[in-house]
């Protein structure tokens, strides 16, 4: 299975990585390639849980990503 995976910059140091599909599927790592590594790990463990619960594994179709452009006016 594939899922799209965000890496963000922490606030204080290192990455953070999250996978949008799998709500609550969190990590972190101090370099970007740790960072994926880690949440690679975390959706593994998220998604046996879910296995092991009887619950439905989350398909990601028909995703898009769209960057948008925000102007903010400032008195």
């Amino acid at each position: 299975m594939k899922y799209t995976v965000i890496i963000e910059k922490g606030q204080e140091s290192g990455y953070v990585a999250y996978c949008p599909a799998l709500r609550g599927c969190v990590s972190q790592g101090e370099t970007k390639d740790q960072a994926l590594r880690n949440i690679k790990e975390a959706a593994e463990v998220y998604l046996e849980a879910l296995l092991e619960d009887g619950i439905a594994v989350p398909v990601e179709i028909g995703k898009e990503s769209v960057e948008v452009e925000v102007e903010v006016m400032t008195k």
